[in-house]
């Protein structure tokens, strides 16, 4: 799901950034009135691509930190499972840099 929302972003901000470089070039060759217009045009773009970063900067914060606290929860539940697989996982690490 992380990864379907993340690609999800990406592809918007991609729309967005397209967008505004698209009403950008037609405010370089338009004057006056049809210039201003396409450049607030762009400006409000560029404002809702900032909101929606902001938007997943918060969600990937919050899940960031609710994974931190579960992890914390399941450690102090089962240290000796913690120990066990941060041994694993240090032994299959020691295992690997010795194959170089």
């Amino acid at each position: 799901m992380e990864n379907v929302n993340r690609d999800k972003l990406v592809a918007d901000a991609k729309a967005v950034l397209d967008d505004v470089d698209a009403l950008l070039r037609q405010a370089a060759a338009a004057s006056g009135q049809q210039a201003q217009e396409l450049r607030e045009r762009a400006a409000e773009a560029l404002h809702r691509a900032k909101l929606r970063l902001q938007e997943a900067q918060a969600s990937v914060s919050e899940t960031a930190k609710a994974t931190a606290r579960a992890t914390d929860d399941w450690v102090h539940a089962h240290p000796w499972g913690a120990i066990g697989v941060a041994a694993g996982v240090g032994f299959l690490i020691g295992l690997l840099v010795a194959r170089r």
